[in-house]
């Protein structure tokens, strides 16, 4: 098999573009970099088409290696013919090495190697000759052997059957057949093992589906009960189409002595060995195809999390809610410095309201505080209530925002944490954790495992390791779009960064820590086992805010910066015109930038050629639209374009809504079948996605986000069972 022709076409991309990733990659570049940096080199690939290029190249090379294993096994044997290695050589998928490899794979004791030992075989194929004279019985006399434990004529008969049904079952053109027809035809059902349990899987308790039909989440969840107990699931095969294919492919000659035989051997190879693995086989592909599919939603539901805008330059109050212990308080700095701690008792059993109220007016007027970070988990609603009434008692303009906590606790008692924060408890950190979410939620998230931030479906009934690789994937990619502040970033933020090693991140905090501040790109040098490797990969995504040169601010990378110069120069700039406008981007944050900075916005608009001033640069005429991109937008950052969360002053209860109130929501998670929007209620709400937009969609992700600020109307509220249906078609009528 051609690997890069293979690519080239499942990706639907160049050839050219193939060879030149495949060889970027097994040069050591990290798909972050080569995403931003190689892009003449790739013709502009993604991370994401990236990422499943490399996925498919090590799947692909080693099925190669397993093609080579399985040849060089058989040759061994001398058994290799020509037409068995051209199937082999061919094969797409290792389930189909498997299936050729089968018959020649050395077995452990079957009933079929037993009745080999005892000199059976001779006997089976004289039935599989199909050329008897006279009955099996008669013939099965002279292969008995007391000796051998073949006493009786039955013995030998039984042992000859065993034989041939293994042989039937070992043809692989058989199970291709057999696989591909239960596919096509077969039905996966399942039974509750009792139907007076109640669960979330009654849905489930008589269920049967096409198997070309059944989606992902629902084999999920049939996988789920299944292993909790409650249900029997299995695959429902065209058994009549598949014995009457195997009946032709292996009854020859109509005999009267063996066709009983054949058929009865038939039944019970297809029935004892081959349904049982093929099942198992379709089952493992339909969970594969289901995981990998709840990994993609994952996935992107985890980028855009990462990706939430930051609130920038407000103080703010982390509130941690709880019953017993009391909420834990943590006023953070706009820098992400906590300046403050209190735990106060304003829930059951102690309630003590209005003292609560009183320490948090205290915090509010020391700090000048402006927001109010909630967690979501226990006590937030009554948490949030106390802090609306707050609100409303000061008169000030204050507001808060219910934020998903989800891995605060993980995080919070975990060894980085403590390191973080040596002096403070676990409720203490977690409160600091759940404000720095909103001043700069990737830079907090890094440091929490991302299967434990919970925006997915299913993520603990799923390959761990292939879940775990493709979410630090995304963080990967995340960070790296971004980029990192070298003189404040995390180590945890750091080693996320391409190049960058766990050791490496921490040996630039020790640096920093002992030398100061970085005022140069060029210093990463002198970190231990940061060599010019490892360089190339991270220098562009590291930042230096008033360093000594503007680039370093930039997403230029050093190996572009003599082009930049000499660009600048030719559009009668220079670097303290670059300085200049950084700092008044800076300034502006988050208003209008360009009103201070016309010397250097629009540049694109005065250059007439772009290629040949590419050219003439020396570099290539993406790689110039990128300087130019950096040069217009100081201090750019691509979570500018998100919404930024909804910041609230009020509260609503569940029994405030009524079918047809039109809200605003933040969508919270993304699943197969739908979006959950939190709408101010403590309860996120379901849009199903036949309610997400007029026109058909496969997957709700194609039209809605992790992070999205919608408009919903709300179709029903189920109080006792806390379900609230949404829709976002705003002119259905209820």
């Amino acid at each position: 098999m051609d690997i890069i022709v293979k690519l080239k076409e499942e990706l639907k991309i160049e050839k050219w573009q193939v060879e030149s990733a495949v060889k970027l990659i097994d040069e050591g570049n990290t798909i972050p970099f080569i995403s931003r940096y190689r892009k003449e080199a790739t013709g502009e690939l993604n991370d994401e088409v990236l990422r499943n290029l490399h996925e498919r190249l090590l799947y692909l090379r080693n099925l190669e290696d397993k093609k080579a294993q399985v040849l060089s096994s058989i040759e061994e044997q001398g058994k290799l013919t020509d037409e068995l290695r051209l199937k082999i050589l061919k094969a797409e998928t290792l389930v189909v090495v498997e299936d050729l490899y089968r018959p020649f794979r050395p077995k452990r004791k079957t009933r079929a190697s037993i009745a080999k030992e005892k000199g059976l075989e001779p006997f089976a194929l004289y039935i599989l000759e199909q050329e008897a004279k006279k009955t099996l019985e008669e013939e099965a006399v002279q292969y008995l052997n007391a000796e051998l434990g073949v006493e009786t004529i039955k013995d030998a008969l039984d042992g000859a059957k065993d034989i041939l049904a293994e042989t039937i079952s070992d043809e692989a053109d058989y199970r291709i057949y057999i696989r591909k027809a239960t596919f096509e035809e077969g039905k996966i059902q399942s039974v509750a093992k009792d139907v007076k349990t109640q669960s979330v899987y009654e849905m489930y308790y008589n269920y049967e589906e096409p198997l070309k039909q059944v989606v992902g989440h629902r084999v999920l969840a049939l996988n789920r009960g299944e292993n909790e107990k409650i249900l029997t699931v299995k695959i429902a095969a065209p058994i009549e189409r598949i014995l009457l294919f195997l009946e032709k492919k292996v009854i020859k000659n109509e005999n009267p002595y063996t066709t009983t035989v054949l058929k009865e051997v038939v039944a019970d190879s297809y029935q004892r060995l081959i349904a049982p693995a093929i099942e198992r086989d379709i089952r493992n592909e339909l969970t594969e195809k289901a995981e990998d599919g709840a990994i993609r939603v994952f996935g992107k539901n985890l980028e855009q999390l990462l990706l939430q805008p930051p609130i920038v330059g407000k103080t703010v109050l982390g509130w941690d809610p709880a019953f017993r212990t009391g909420c834990k308080l943590a006023v953070v700095d706009p820098t992400g410095k906590v300046l403050d701690t209190k735990v106060i008792y304003p829930t059951a059993p102690q309630n003590k309201v209005e003292e609560a109220k009183k320490e948090v007016k205290k915090l509010i007027d020391k700090y000048g505080i402006s927001l109010i970070s909630i967690g979501n988990g226990t006590a937030s609603r009554e948490s949030e209530l106390i802090v609306v009434d707050l609100i409303k008692e000061l008169n000030q303009n204050i507001q808060y925002v219910i934020v998903n906590e989800a891995g605060a606790s993980v995080y919070s008692a975990s060894k980085l944490a403590t390191e973080e924060f040596p002096n403070f408890d676990v409720g203490q950190r977690s409160a600091a954790s759940i404000a720095r979410r909103l001043q700069d939620p990737l830079a907090e998230l890094v440091k929490i495992d991302p299967q434990s931030i919970g925006v997915g479906q299913y993520q603990h009934d799923m390959n761990q390791k292939k879940l775990s690789e493709t979410l630090s994937g995304v963080v990967e990619d995340s960070v790296n779009k971004v980029g990192v502040d070298l003189n404040t970033a995390s180590a945890s933020l750091l080693e996320y960064i391409s190049g960058i090693s766990k050791v490496i991140a921490k040996n630039i905090v020790d640096y920093r820590e002992k030398n100061g501040r970085f005022v140069s790109r060029n210093q990463l040098l002198k970190i231990p086992k940061l060599g010019p490797k490892a360089y190339e990969q991270c220098a562009g995504f590291m930042r230096i805010v008033n360093g000594e040169n503007p680039l370093d601010a930039t997403s230029v990378h050093p190996e572009s910066y003599d082009a930049a110069r000499k660009l600048l120069n030719k559009l009668d700039l220079t670097m303290e015109d670059v300085k200049e406008a950084q700092k008044r981007a800076q300034a502006e944050k988050g208003k209008i930038e360009a009103k201070n900075m016309e010397r250097i916005s629009s540049l694109e608009k005065k250059i007439t050629n772009k290629e040949k001033l590419a050219e003439e640069l020396g570099i290539g005429t993406i790689t110039l639209q990128d300087i130019l991109k950096e040069l217009e937008k100081p201090a750019r950052d691509p979570r500018d374009n998100m919404p930024l969360p909804i910041l609230r002053s009020d509260v609503l209860d569940m029994k405030d809504l009524t079918p047809g109130m039109i809200l605003k929501g933040t969508v919270r998670n993304v699943i197969d079948f739908g979006a959950f929007v939190d709408i101010g209620v403590h309860q996120d709400g379901l849009v199903h996605i036949s309610q997400i937009t007029e026109k058909f969609i496969k997957h709700p992700l194609e039209a809605v986000s992790v992070g999205d600020v919608v408009e919903v109307k709300v179709l029903s509220v189920d109080v006792p069972k806390k379900r609230i249906a949404l829709t976002m078609k705003l002119n259905q009528k209820i």
